[in-house]
């Protein structure tokens, strides 16, 4: 109980403090600033599907949720709020890069991120990026990438806004954030404190038993600041902390006494300076990530792993005419990396990467970008990337890209004691892609057709008595992705329809079976309608069948989950909406890891405010 009582003393004298500087006057924000400028400047030949924030406000707390009913990406979850991993075009969680504020935060340790300790609501944008990045991202941006971002808003005028959500539902479960957005002429403030909890002990549908040893709690603070010195400088500071506990639940064949402990913190400061028509960025950041696993919780013995992270990088960026940019970025990593179970090693990682676009008519458009890495641990392939885009007409956009992406081996991979390989290569891709955009009125459809061919896959593997791991793999994966977005207003009646559809083969090099935890099929629907302070809506998730062992003998049955819920509107301080929700309204039996079922029917209700 001491975390809860800090979290909420702290959220009371930050009220406490700004609530009175309110004005009710509508301010009018002249300027947003983001920190990933290079999702935005050169992402024009893939395509970018961006969460608003009712979309994000509407989900549950973790990004999982958020994720999996709006995106083509597909979760393995090891029940509700355990470890979660995507699967973006059929690649691995370790081959999704996890971009905050323009930073990749993958794990050094196990080279992904668990994407149920990320809280969505702790960012002003969430943007989900399909095809590979690692000529901007670097290491794991080979199915795609996710960026969590801190919008920070200047105003002629100051500006104070507090936001307040908070959820309660099923299982003990409670939500609460708070943000706080400040702005003026020269500074900018973007606050955010999130606290969840649950007991998690939900029965499993079609089975007498209960999840145990499921509960779990974390908080995280998430922030970032600019002040401008003058009219050529800006300075901006972001920083994160996460603190963590989870009870890892059993399965239906094995029960379990373990948690889990986490500890992540994020820095990073940028001086920005604009002089004539060049823009010089310098970043500083530092990451750290620590965990303790204990396999009985009721013992005091424990492994652990921890990592720091220490980043320079210059980004110089050249406006060659009104309609040609140039960008150069040189980056330096340097990693430190301690546990009970990996060998203590540093490791240096410099990078070089040049990026060019270019508008060369209203209706053509095309970028390309080289980068190198140079390091002693792997020889690094130089990798590429080009794309173009031509609008024919207002209603049809034809895009295309092709590139060349890695992962590098993790410090799991490298230095685990007694299995680790010095001498793995990095995996490596080449993929192309055409896009296809059309726009009529209210509606906004992408079809995107893929292909994807990955070398020195790294595997564990089998060598006499223990497991090492091995460059052994060779993949080709190739589908299709559809997003479809339609907004229609008559009178006080407000409808919107969104769908995803991916249809995804992935399999080894000359074989014919899927995958592992790669469906065949997913496809979502969302659909809202408004009536001056209410609105309704419906949310659908299909997941196709998936194999789970490698002869595809063995699967887990395709599912179909839905949600409802209403939400109204109260013209009460800047504004008050009350909501209730029921997941999982069909009640369906299902799992999307094997022996680990998900809950049934539930419930969920919300109350957010601003002030």
């Amino acid at each position: 109980m001491a975390h809860i009582k800090l979290l909420l003393s702290f959220f009371l004298l930050l009220c406490g403090t700004v609530a009175l500087a309110q004005t009710d006057s509508v301010i009018r924000l002249r300027e947003v600033i983001i920190s990933d400028t290079q999702l935005r400047d050169y992402s024009g030949t893939q395509q970018v599907q961006q969460l608003n924030d009712s979309v994000i406000r509407r989900s549950a707390a973790s990004l999982t949720s958020l994720l999996s009913y709006n995106t083509v990406i597909y979760f393995k979850e090891n029940g509700l709020g355990m470890v979660s991993s995507p699967s973006f075009r059929g690649t691995t969680a370790q081959q999704t890069a996890i971009i905050w504020n323009g930073l990749t935060i993958n794990s050094q340790l196990n080279g992904q991120a668990d994407f149920n300790i990320l809280n969505a609501q702790n960012f002003s944008s969430v943007s989900v990026r399909p095809g590979g990045g690692s000529v901007i991202y670097g290491s794991s941006a080979i199915g795609g990438s996710i960026h969590l971002d801190n919008e920070l808003l200047f105003s002629a005028e100051p500006h104070i806004q507090n936001i307040l959500n908070t959820s309660y539902g099923s299982f003990n479960t409670a939500s609460v954030n708070y943000n706080l957005q400040t702005a003026g002429k020269n500074f900018s403030t973007n606050l955010s404190i999130t606290h969840n909890s649950s007991d998690n002990d939900y029965e499993y549908p079609g089975w007498d038993m209960k999840n145990e040893n499921g509960q779990y709690y974390n908080t995280g603070i998430n922030a970032a600041f600019a002040y401008k010195l003058n009219n050529s400088n800006m300075l901006r500071l972001y920083s994160y902390i996460y603190d963590g506990e989870r009870h890892f639940s059993g399965t239906l064949a094995a029960p379990s006494k373990s948690k889990y402990k986490d500890r992540n913190t994020r820095n990073l400061l940028e001086w920005e300076s604009v002089f004539g028509r060049f823009t010089s960025k310098l970043k500083a950041a530092y990451i750290e990530e620590e965990y303790k696993y204990y396999e009985d919780k009721t013992q005091d013995n424990f492994t652990f792993g921890n990592v720091k992270t220490y980043i320079a990088r210059y980004d110089l960026s050249y406006n060659l005419t009104d309609n040609a940019k140039l960008n150069t970025i040189i980056d330096y990593t340097n990693n430190r990396g301690t546990g009970s179970d990996i060998l203590n090693k540093k490791r240096n990682i410099g990078s070089a990467s040049l990026l060019f676009k270019h508008y060369a008519t209203q209706k053509f458009y095309y970028e390309a970008g080289i980068r190198n890495e140079l390091t002693d641990v792997y020889q690094s392939p130089l990798l590429f990337s080009a794309g173009a885009k031509y609008r024919f007409t207002d209603f049809y956009t034809l895009k295309f890209n092709i590139s060349r992406n890695f992962r590098i081996p993790t410090y799991n991979d490298l230095y685990w004691q007694g299995s680790g390989n010095p001498d793995l290569k990095p995996e490596t891709s080449y993929q192309a892609e055409i896009g296809n955009n059309f726009t009529f009125r209210g509606l906004h459809l992408s079809v995107t057709g893929y292909y994807i061919k990955l070398s020195d896959m790294l595997r564990w593997v089998p060598s006499g008595s223990i497991w090492m791991p091995e460059n052994v793999g060779k993949v080709n994966t190739y589908g299709a992705e559809a997003v479809l977005n339609w907004e229609k207003a008559i009178g006080n009646n407000h409808f919107k329809l969104s769908g995803t559809y991916a249809y995804t083969v992935s399999q080894e090099a000359g074989k014919s079976e899927q995958l592992l935890y790669v469906p065949l099929y997913k496809a979502t629907v969302s659909a809202a309608y408004s009536h001056k302070k209410i609105t309704a809506y419906y949310r659908h998730l299909f997941n196709g069948k998936v194999f789970t062992t490698s002869d595809n003998l063995t699967d887990l049955d395709p599912y179909n989950v839905s949600s409802v819920g209403a939400e109204y509107q109260f013209n009460l301080l800047q504004g008050l909406s009350l909501g209730f929700q029921v997941l999982n309204v069909w009640d369906e039996e299902y799992q999307n890891v094997a022996v680990r079922p998900m809950p049934g029917r539930n419930y969920n209700m919300y109350l957010n405010f601003k002030f």
